[in-house]
């Protein structure tokens, strides 16, 4: 593929993903019961991951499917922190630690710390706390520091937190996802 599809399919994953600026009002973490496959809570609230989720969709992806489908075959291969002893449809996607095993067991992960828009990044918040959000296509005016999509507790937002808090995943889907 070339860098031109690349960059036309990441541009549209990161409108997707702003189009929810706006819509997704508050941050609220409550397990929800969700519908299978294409389950997601009601737009207007949701979590970090519920940015990516919904983008990706929007992009015929559907992580809730593709994770549960890979946790049940691999379930001990994902993080054990819940107490799970089986996988659970409603919940497995929306967090941030089963999405990065996921992307690194498709091999999505990306070494370097060149962002461009349309990856997704991961970070350590402390304490336990995880966050994901999408590089957008617009960066910062004087240091050119892309901006990120994500929702860290205001709702859908595009703001410079990059560099806010510690990286512990960068990732790139492929163009034969799209």
């Amino acid at each position: 593929m070339s860098i031109s599809i690349f960059a036309f399919q990441s541009t549209k994953l990161v409108d997707d993903a702003r189009s929810q600026i706006g819509k997704t009002l508050f941050y609220d973490p409550a397990y929800t019961r969700l519908q299978y496959p294409n389950g997601d809570v009601p737009m207007v609230k949701g979590v970090c991951t519920d940015v990516v989720i919904r983008a990706l969709r929007h992009q015929g992806i559907d992580l809730q499917q593709r994770i549960h489908e890979d946790m049940k075959k691999n379930f001990k291969q994902y993080p054990q922190k819940w107490g799970l002893k089986t996988t659970d449809k409603n919940i497995d996607h929306r967090r941030v630690p089963n999405i990065m095993t996921y992307f690194k067991r498709q091999g999505y992960e990306v070494k370097d710390q060149k962002y461009l828009a349309g990856d997704i990044v991961t970070w350590d918040l402390g304490k336990g706390l995880t966050h994901i959000g999408i590089i957008s296509n617009k960066t910062t005016m004087l240091s050119k520091t892309p901006l990120v999509i994500h929702n860290i507790g205001y709702g859908t937002q595009e703001n410079d937190i990059l560099h806010e808090y510690k990286i512990i995943g960068h990732y790139r889907l492929p163009n034969s996802l799209f």
